[in-house]
Protein backbone atom coordinates (compact mmCIF):
# COMPACT_ATOMS: atom_id res chain seq x y z
CA UNK A 1 0.00 0.00 0.00
CA UNK A 2 1.25 3.20 -0.85
CA UNK A 3 1.33 6.65 1.28
CA UNK A 4 0.52 8.47 -2.16
CA UNK A 5 -3.36 9.82 -2.52
CA UNK A 6 -5.15 7.93 -4.91
CA UNK A 7 -5.12 9.77 -8.20
CA UNK A 8 -7.64 7.72 -10.85
CA UNK A 9 -11.07 9.23 -11.45
CA UNK A 10 -13.17 10.03 -8.16
CA UNK A 11 -16.18 7.87 -7.21
CA UNK A 12 -19.47 9.13 -8.49
CA UNK A 13 -23.02 8.04 -7.46
CA UNK A 14 -23.63 6.38 -4.69
CA UNK A 15 -25.34 6.57 -1.17
CA UNK A 16 -21.62 6.94 0.47
CA UNK A 17 -20.67 9.95 -1.76
CA UNK A 18 -19.33 12.88 0.44
CA UNK A 19 -19.16 10.33 3.31
CA UNK A 20 -15.85 10.99 5.91
CA UNK A 21 -15.17 8.59 8.33
CA UNK A 22 -12.29 10.53 9.83
CA UNK A 23 -14.55 13.40 10.79
CA UNK A 24 -16.88 11.01 12.54
CA UNK A 25 -13.78 9.62 14.49
CA UNK A 26 -11.80 12.55 15.37
CA UNK A 27 -13.41 15.64 16.66
CA UNK A 28 -10.48 18.00 16.16
CA UNK A 29 -9.59 16.84 12.11
CA UNK A 30 -10.36 19.97 10.70
CA UNK A 31 -8.49 21.90 13.19
CA UNK A 32 -5.47 19.82 11.72
CA UNK A 33 -6.03 20.22 8.57
CA UNK A 34 -5.65 23.79 9.22
CA UNK A 35 -2.55 24.12 10.88
CA UNK A 36 -0.73 21.85 8.39
CA UNK A 37 1.74 24.12 5.97
CA UNK A 38 0.57 22.80 2.60
CA UNK A 39 4.14 22.19 1.38
CA UNK A 40 5.03 20.41 4.65
CA UNK A 41 2.06 17.96 3.48
CA UNK A 42 3.28 17.59 0.85
CA UNK A 43 6.75 16.76 1.33
CA UNK A 44 5.51 14.06 3.82
CA UNK A 45 3.56 12.52 1.30
CA UNK A 46 6.83 12.21 -0.91
CA UNK A 47 8.85 10.86 1.58
CA UNK A 48 10.65 7.06 0.79
CA UNK A 49 12.10 5.27 3.76
CA UNK A 50 16.30 6.58 2.65
CA UNK A 51 16.44 8.61 5.83
CA UNK A 52 19.63 9.49 5.80
CA UNK A 53 19.75 10.71 2.00
CA UNK A 54 16.74 13.36 2.96
CA UNK A 55 16.00 15.65 5.18
CA UNK A 56 13.90 14.43 8.45
CA UNK A 57 10.40 15.84 8.28
CA UNK A 58 9.70 18.89 10.56
CA UNK A 59 6.33 18.65 12.40
CA UNK A 60 4.30 21.58 13.29
CA UNK A 61 4.34 22.97 16.57
CA UNK A 62 1.75 20.61 18.75
CA UNK A 63 -1.09 22.23 20.82
CA UNK A 64 -4.24 21.56 22.62
CA UNK A 65 -5.97 22.68 19.71
CA UNK A 66 -4.80 20.24 17.32
CA UNK A 67 -5.91 17.25 18.78
CA UNK A 68 -3.06 15.25 18.25
CA UNK A 69 -1.44 13.02 20.59
CA UNK A 70 1.49 13.66 22.70
CA UNK A 71 4.67 14.42 20.88
CA UNK A 72 6.15 10.94 22.65
CA UNK A 73 3.75 9.14 19.81
CA UNK A 74 5.39 10.71 17.34
CA UNK A 75 8.82 10.28 18.45
CA UNK A 76 8.51 6.59 18.66
CA UNK A 77 7.13 6.55 15.20
CA UNK A 78 10.59 7.87 14.04
CA UNK A 79 12.56 5.48 16.14
CA UNK A 80 10.72 2.41 14.19
CA UNK A 81 11.34 4.60 10.88
CA UNK A 82 15.18 4.60 12.03
CA UNK A 83 15.22 0.54 13.02
CA UNK A 84 13.43 -0.53 10.46
CA UNK A 85 14.69 2.05 7.33
CA UNK A 86 18.48 1.34 8.35
CA UNK A 87 19.16 -2.28 6.10
CA UNK A 88 18.08 -0.39 3.14
CA UNK A 89 20.16 2.96 3.53
CA UNK A 90 22.11 3.61 0.84
CA UNK A 91 26.05 3.53 2.33
CA UNK A 92 27.28 6.36 2.72
CA UNK A 93 29.84 7.88 0.06
CA UNK A 94 33.32 9.02 0.19
CA UNK A 95 33.82 12.78 0.65
CA UNK A 96 36.84 13.16 -1.57
CA UNK A 97 39.49 14.94 0.26
CA UNK A 98 41.88 17.97 -1.57
CA UNK A 99 44.81 17.04 -2.87
CA UNK A 100 47.63 18.79 -1.56
CA UNK A 101 49.50 21.47 -4.75
CA UNK A 102 52.42 19.14 -6.07
CA UNK A 103 55.23 20.95 -7.75
CA UNK A 104 56.25 19.57 -11.33
CA UNK A 105 58.64 16.41 -11.16
CA UNK A 106 61.09 16.96 -14.09
CA UNK A 107 61.20 14.98 -16.73
CA UNK A 108 63.43 11.68 -16.39
CA UNK A 109 66.38 11.50 -17.65
CA UNK A 110 66.60 9.22 -20.36
CA UNK A 111 67.67 5.61 -19.47
CA UNK A 112 71.64 5.17 -20.05
CA UNK A 113 72.62 2.82 -23.22
CA UNK A 114 73.93 -0.50 -22.41
CA UNK A 115 77.32 -0.92 -22.65
CA UNK A 116 78.82 -2.88 -24.98
CA UNK A 117 79.76 -6.12 -24.57
CA UNK A 118 83.17 -7.01 -24.15
CA UNK A 119 84.88 -8.24 -27.12
CA UNK A 120 88.17 -9.79 -27.89
CA UNK A 121 91.64 -7.44 -28.01
CA UNK A 122 91.74 -7.77 -31.43
CA UNK A 123 89.33 -7.62 -34.28
CA UNK A 124 88.77 -5.78 -37.31
CA UNK A 125 90.57 -2.62 -38.43
CA UNK A 126 88.86 0.41 -38.03
CA UNK A 127 89.96 4.29 -38.96
CA UNK A 128 88.10 5.45 -35.84
CA UNK A 129 90.68 4.90 -33.22
CA UNK A 130 88.84 1.53 -31.97
CA UNK A 131 90.61 0.02 -28.88
CA UNK A 132 90.49 -3.37 -30.64
CA UNK A 133 92.99 -3.00 -33.26
CA UNK A 134 96.55 -3.06 -32.76
CA UNK A 135 99.15 0.16 -33.08
CA UNK A 136 100.70 -1.56 -36.34
CA UNK A 137 97.23 -1.61 -37.36
CA UNK A 138 96.31 1.53 -36.98
CA UNK A 139 99.63 3.08 -38.10
CA UNK A 140 99.34 1.34 -41.50
CA UNK A 141 95.32 2.45 -42.07
CA UNK A 142 96.83 5.85 -41.27
CA UNK A 143 99.22 6.09 -44.02
CA UNK A 144 101.76 5.72 -41.21
CA UNK A 145 104.96 3.05 -40.39
CA UNK A 146 104.36 0.34 -38.28
CA UNK A 147 107.86 0.57 -37.39
CA UNK A 148 109.28 1.84 -33.94
CA UNK A 149 112.76 1.83 -33.92
CA UNK A 150 114.89 1.45 -30.77
CA UNK A 151 116.26 4.59 -30.11
CA UNK A 152 119.15 6.03 -28.71
CA UNK A 153 119.77 4.21 -25.96
CA UNK A 154 119.61 0.83 -26.84
CA UNK A 155 121.98 1.85 -29.41
CA UNK A 156 124.09 3.13 -27.06
CA UNK A 157 124.20 -0.16 -25.25
CA UNK A 158 125.11 -1.82 -28.23
CA UNK A 159 127.67 0.48 -29.21
CA UNK A 160 129.04 -0.10 -25.63
CA UNK A 161 128.84 -4.09 -25.71
CA UNK A 162 130.06 -3.63 -29.41
CA UNK A 163 133.56 -1.41 -27.99
CA UNK A 164 133.68 -4.23 -25.29
CA UNK A 165 134.09 -7.35 -28.11
CA UNK A 166 136.52 -4.88 -30.03
CA UNK A 167 138.96 -4.20 -27.24
CA UNK A 168 138.24 -7.84 -25.52
CA UNK A 169 139.23 -10.01 -29.02
CA UNK A 170 142.75 -8.97 -28.66
CA UNK A 171 143.64 -9.60 -25.45
CA UNK A 172 142.53 -13.63 -24.82
CA UNK A 173 139.94 -15.52 -25.96
CA UNK A 174 138.81 -15.65 -22.02
CA UNK A 175 138.33 -12.07 -21.64
CA UNK A 176 136.28 -11.75 -24.55
CA UNK A 177 133.99 -14.69 -23.38
CA UNK A 178 132.49 -12.25 -20.81
CA UNK A 179 130.61 -9.58 -22.93
CA UNK A 180 129.91 -12.74 -25.69
CA UNK A 181 128.04 -14.21 -22.67
CA UNK A 182 126.19 -11.53 -22.09
CA UNK A 183 125.17 -10.66 -26.08
CA UNK A 184 124.48 -14.47 -25.67
CA UNK A 185 121.67 -14.18 -23.46
CA UNK A 186 120.74 -11.07 -24.24
CA UNK A 187 119.87 -12.41 -27.70
CA UNK A 188 118.16 -15.73 -26.22
CA UNK A 189 115.54 -13.70 -23.94
CA UNK A 190 115.51 -10.71 -27.11
CA UNK A 191 114.22 -13.12 -29.78
CA UNK A 192 111.45 -15.07 -27.83
CA UNK A 193 109.99 -11.71 -26.39
CA UNK A 194 110.02 -10.19 -30.02
CA UNK A 195 108.18 -13.12 -31.87
CA UNK A 196 105.15 -12.54 -28.61
CA UNK A 197 106.84 -15.69 -26.55
CA UNK A 198 106.30 -14.43 -22.94
CA UNK A 199 107.47 -16.10 -20.42
CA UNK A 200 109.11 -18.63 -22.24
CA UNK A 201 111.63 -19.85 -20.10
CA UNK A 202 112.50 -23.64 -20.86
CA UNK A 203 113.16 -22.04 -24.40
CA UNK A 204 115.07 -19.17 -23.57
CA UNK A 205 117.40 -21.29 -20.91
CA UNK A 206 117.76 -23.77 -23.96
CA UNK A 207 118.97 -21.35 -26.74
CA UNK A 208 121.39 -19.77 -24.01
CA UNK A 209 122.82 -23.11 -23.17
CA UNK A 210 123.00 -23.67 -27.03
CA UNK A 211 125.51 -20.62 -26.88
CA UNK A 212 127.45 -21.90 -23.74
CA UNK A 213 128.29 -25.02 -25.30
CA UNK A 214 129.69 -23.71 -28.57
CA UNK A 215 131.69 -21.18 -26.41
CA UNK A 216 132.93 -23.83 -24.43
CA UNK A 217 133.84 -26.17 -27.89
CA UNK A 218 135.08 -23.17 -29.23
CA UNK A 219 137.80 -22.65 -26.42
CA UNK A 220 138.45 -26.44 -26.61
CA UNK A 221 138.71 -26.97 -30.03
CA UNK A 222 140.46 -23.60 -30.85
CA UNK A 223 140.01 -20.96 -33.85
CA UNK A 224 141.52 -23.37 -36.49
CA UNK A 225 138.49 -26.12 -35.73
CA UNK A 226 135.99 -23.35 -34.47
CA UNK A 227 133.79 -24.79 -37.89
CA UNK A 228 132.88 -27.87 -36.26
CA UNK A 229 133.13 -26.80 -32.67
CA UNK A 230 129.74 -24.06 -33.77
CA UNK A 231 128.35 -26.35 -35.90
CA UNK A 232 128.21 -29.44 -33.89
CA UNK A 233 126.14 -27.50 -30.90
CA UNK A 234 124.00 -26.57 -33.31
CA UNK A 235 122.65 -29.46 -34.68
CA UNK A 236 122.57 -30.91 -31.28
CA UNK A 237 120.50 -28.14 -30.13
CA UNK A 238 117.95 -28.55 -33.07
CA UNK A 239 117.47 -31.91 -32.11
CA UNK A 240 116.89 -30.69 -28.42
CA UNK A 241 114.42 -28.10 -29.38
CA UNK A 242 112.67 -30.66 -31.47
CA UNK A 243 112.25 -33.28 -28.63
CA UNK A 244 111.35 -30.36 -26.23
CA UNK A 245 108.44 -29.32 -28.42
CA UNK A 246 107.32 -33.04 -29.02
CA UNK A 247 106.80 -33.15 -25.22
CA UNK A 248 104.44 -30.40 -24.91
CA UNK A 249 100.88 -30.50 -24.41
CA UNK A 250 99.49 -27.57 -26.72
CA UNK A 251 98.13 -27.63 -30.22
CA UNK A 252 100.33 -28.43 -33.26
CA UNK A 253 100.11 -25.26 -34.43
CA UNK A 254 101.22 -23.97 -31.02
CA UNK A 255 103.95 -26.69 -30.83
CA UNK A 256 105.45 -25.78 -34.44
CA UNK A 257 105.54 -21.88 -33.47
CA UNK A 258 107.25 -22.78 -30.47
CA UNK A 259 109.69 -25.14 -32.00
CA UNK A 260 110.73 -22.34 -34.78
CA UNK A 261 110.79 -20.10 -32.55
CA UNK A 262 113.26 -22.23 -30.36
CA UNK A 263 115.85 -23.53 -33.05
CA UNK A 264 116.42 -19.40 -34.39
CA UNK A 265 116.95 -17.95 -30.90
CA UNK A 266 119.29 -21.34 -30.42
CA UNK A 267 120.97 -20.67 -33.43
CA UNK A 268 121.59 -17.30 -33.32
CA UNK A 269 123.07 -17.59 -29.97
CA UNK A 270 125.42 -20.50 -31.44
CA UNK A 271 126.53 -18.06 -33.91
CA UNK A 272 127.42 -15.37 -31.64
CA UNK A 273 129.90 -17.71 -30.54
CA UNK A 274 131.62 -16.40 -34.24
CA UNK A 275 133.08 -13.79 -32.59
CA UNK A 276 135.17 -16.06 -30.42
CA UNK A 277 136.12 -18.69 -33.71
CA UNK A 278 137.03 -15.42 -35.76
CA UNK A 279 140.56 -13.89 -36.03
CA UNK A 280 140.93 -11.69 -33.17
CA UNK A 281 141.54 -8.21 -35.57
CA UNK A 282 139.08 -9.34 -37.41
CA UNK A 283 136.44 -9.17 -34.01
CA UNK A 284 137.41 -5.78 -32.97
CA UNK A 285 137.01 -3.69 -36.88
CA UNK A 286 133.76 -5.83 -37.25
CA UNK A 287 132.68 -4.56 -33.73
CA UNK A 288 133.56 -1.09 -33.58
CA UNK A 289 131.81 -1.25 -37.23
CA UNK A 290 128.70 -2.46 -35.59
CA UNK A 291 129.15 0.04 -32.50
CA UNK A 292 129.06 3.06 -35.02
CA UNK A 293 126.63 2.18 -37.95
CA UNK A 294 123.91 1.40 -34.61
CA UNK A 295 124.69 4.92 -33.58
CA UNK A 296 124.18 7.03 -36.57
CA UNK A 297 121.56 4.91 -37.48
CA UNK A 298 119.40 6.58 -33.98
CA UNK A 299 120.16 10.13 -35.06
CA UNK A 300 117.26 11.55 -36.13
CA UNK A 301 117.45 11.82 -39.86
CA UNK A 302 115.43 10.47 -42.44
CA UNK A 303 115.32 7.07 -42.75
CA UNK A 304 117.22 6.49 -46.34
CA UNK A 305 119.50 9.72 -45.19
CA UNK A 306 120.23 7.39 -42.17
CA UNK A 307 120.73 4.22 -43.47
CA UNK A 308 123.52 5.95 -45.88
CA UNK A 309 124.93 7.95 -42.83
CA UNK A 310 125.18 4.35 -41.08
CA UNK A 311 127.30 2.41 -43.91
CA UNK A 312 129.68 5.37 -44.46
CA UNK A 313 130.33 5.34 -40.83
CA UNK A 314 130.83 1.71 -40.54
CA UNK A 315 133.18 2.24 -43.28
CA UNK A 316 134.97 4.90 -42.33
CA UNK A 317 135.24 2.82 -38.53
CA UNK A 318 136.42 0.15 -40.12
CA UNK A 319 139.74 1.72 -42.22
CA UNK A 320 140.23 3.70 -39.01
CA UNK A 321 140.45 0.39 -36.90
CA UNK A 322 142.02 -1.25 -39.77
CA UNK A 323 144.68 0.81 -39.69
CA UNK A 324 145.17 0.30 -36.03
CA UNK A 325 145.11 -3.74 -36.11
CA UNK A 326 147.19 -4.17 -39.52
CA UNK A 327 143.99 -5.12 -41.73
CA UNK A 328 144.29 -1.58 -43.57
CA UNK A 329 141.92 -1.00 -46.84
CA UNK A 330 140.34 -4.39 -45.96
CA UNK A 331 138.68 -2.90 -42.70
CA UNK A 332 136.93 -0.63 -45.03
CA UNK A 333 135.16 -3.91 -46.43
CA UNK A 334 134.99 -5.80 -43.43
CA UNK A 335 133.43 -2.78 -41.45
CA UNK A 336 130.73 -1.81 -44.38
CA UNK A 337 129.62 -5.81 -44.26
CA UNK A 338 129.45 -6.12 -40.91
CA UNK A 339 126.96 -2.59 -40.66
CA UNK A 340 124.96 -4.04 -43.62
CA UNK A 341 124.12 -7.58 -41.19
CA UNK A 342 123.72 -5.13 -37.87
CA UNK A 343 121.16 -2.80 -39.85
CA UNK A 344 119.17 -6.14 -40.97
CA UNK A 345 119.16 -6.78 -36.80
CA UNK A 346 118.05 -3.45 -36.05
CA UNK A 347 115.05 -3.58 -38.70
CA UNK A 348 114.03 -7.42 -37.86
CA UNK A 349 114.12 -5.47 -33.68
CA UNK A 350 111.94 -2.66 -34.88
CA UNK A 351 109.62 -4.72 -36.71
CA UNK A 352 105.42 -4.13 -35.72
CA UNK A 353 105.70 -2.02 -32.62
CA UNK A 354 107.34 -3.84 -30.65
CA UNK A 355 107.48 -3.31 -26.71
CA UNK A 356 109.90 -1.28 -24.61
CA UNK A 357 111.02 -4.82 -23.42
CA UNK A 358 111.84 -5.86 -27.17
CA UNK A 359 114.06 -2.93 -28.07
CA UNK A 360 116.67 -3.51 -24.82
CA UNK A 361 116.86 -6.74 -25.58
CA UNK A 362 116.36 -7.80 -29.23
CA UNK A 363 117.31 -4.21 -30.24
CA UNK A 364 120.53 -4.62 -28.47
CA UNK A 365 121.48 -7.82 -29.54
CA UNK A 366 120.03 -8.68 -32.83
CA UNK A 367 122.68 -6.22 -34.57
CA UNK A 368 125.80 -7.54 -33.24
CA UNK A 369 124.71 -11.31 -33.52
CA UNK A 370 123.49 -10.65 -36.86
CA UNK A 371 126.79 -9.39 -37.88
CA UNK A 372 129.05 -12.45 -36.00
CA UNK A 373 128.68 -15.22 -39.27
CA UNK A 374 130.07 -12.10 -41.56
CA UNK A 375 133.06 -11.48 -39.50
CA UNK A 376 134.02 -14.76 -38.77
CA UNK A 377 134.38 -15.43 -42.81
CA UNK A 378 135.33 -12.25 -44.03
CA UNK A 379 137.76 -12.39 -40.96
CA UNK A 380 139.28 -15.82 -42.80
CA UNK A 381 139.11 -14.22 -46.19
CA UNK A 382 140.53 -11.40 -45.60
CA UNK A 383 143.48 -12.56 -43.15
Amino acid sequence: MSDQPYQGQPYQGGPYEGYDPYQQQWPGYEHQQQGYDPQLTQHWQGQTWETQTHASVQMPAQGPEAGYPPQQAYEGQAQYQQQHAQPYAAAPQPVPQPQPAQAPQPAPAPAPEAAPEAEPAYGPATLAGNTRITNAQRARLEGRSPIIEPGMQPALLTAALGLLLAAAAPIASYALVVPLVALQAVTAAGWFRLNGMWPARQGIALAFLGGLAADAAVLVAGRDHAPAAILGPLGVWVLLSLVLQLRSHASPDERMYGLMATVVSAALSVLATGYLGADPHAVSVGAAAVAVAVLARALPLPTPASVVVSLLAAAGAGIAVGGVTGLGAKGALLGLAAAVCALVGHRVASYDYPSRFVHFTAGVALPLSAAAPVVWVLGRALG
